[in-house]
């Protein structure tokens, strides 16, 4: 310290005069000769303007980086953005394909159906412990009584139960309280179908002298006035004879994935008030 404040005033001379002589020789006209004493003044200053032109070309460099690591971070950015709606595309693609298919098989099932039917979609469920429903997208306003079959491409769905103008309540085959008269489609047997807990039912009133197998398919029988008779109900799972009684114990799975269901079809015949 006690040196900068003696040397102080021949210091910053030393320094402005270097400065000046600096831009100076940066100023010289490069389409004139140089004279004698700008000869000089360059050659003098010649070592301290390698370093100071290599510090620029440095502090230049550096800023080039960093313009192109500014422009690298925004290509990213674009290149990401563009990623992700391509990604959005090919998931409605997906999505429209699927649905696409799963209309064509609801066309075929109502091709088959002797009735006239209307399209809808499901908005909502309620599978509880007590109650196994569907809520649709249409009601009176499209023709829908309530007591009228319910079913997709695999089979049946259930009935409407509860209508209003611009929805319904489907009251699903496996709930306890729906009935749905059916037929073993290889032997005829008959029983009706009731629903049972787990996404399952039984087929009741069968008596153990009627031939039923695992593996038999079950169709509706077309009595009682609600379903068609050879719509899909399921697959008989398991067959139980007791030693007394007069009727067998019959397990079916539903032909219809309940939980995966998207669109039914609502048979407009019958129902009531």
């Amino acid at each position: 310290m006690d040196f900068l404040k003696k040397h102080m005033y021949p210091l910053l001379t030393g320094a402005g005069v270097i400065a000046a002589l600096l831009v100076f020789s940066l100023n010289v006209p490069h389409n004139r000769e140089a004279n004698i004493i700008e000869s000089s003044t360059l050659t003098i200053l010649s070592p301290l303007l390698q370093p100071v032109s290599l510090l620029s070309g440095f502090v230049e460099n550096i800023w080039d980086s960093y313009i192109q690591l500014v422009d690298t971070h925004r290509e990213n950015i674009r290149l990401r953005n563009d990623i992700r709606r391509l990604n959005a595309q090919i998931l409605e693609g997906k999505e429209a394909l699927l649905a696409n298919q799963r209309l064509e098989q609801l066309l075929d099932m109502k091709k088959n159906v002797q009735a006239p039917t209307v399209a809808a979609t499901i908005i909502g469920e309620d599978v509880t412990s007590w109650f196994r429903t569907l809520v649709i997208n249409r009601g009176s306003s499209s023709g829908i009584r309530e007591g009228m079959a319910v079913i997709s491409a695999d089979g049946v769905v259930g009935q409407t139960v509860k209508v209003t103008p611009s929805t319904s309540r489907v009251l699903l085959l496996t709930d306890h309280a729906s009935g749905i008269s059916a037929t073993i489609q290889r032997s005829r047997a008959r029983g009706v179908v009731k629903g049972k807990s787990e996404m399952l039912c039984t087929l009741e009133f069968t008596t153990r002298e009627e031939d039923v197998k695992v593996g038999d398919t079950v169709m509706t029988s077309g009595i009682g006035g609600i379903f068609l008779k050879g719509l899909p109900i399921g697959e008989v799972t398991m067959v139980k004879r007791g030693e007394y009684g007069i009727f067998q114990t019959v397990s079916i799975r539903p032909s219809v994935n309940i939980p995966h269901l998207e669109e039914v079809l609502v048979v407009l015949r019958g129902g009531y008030e």
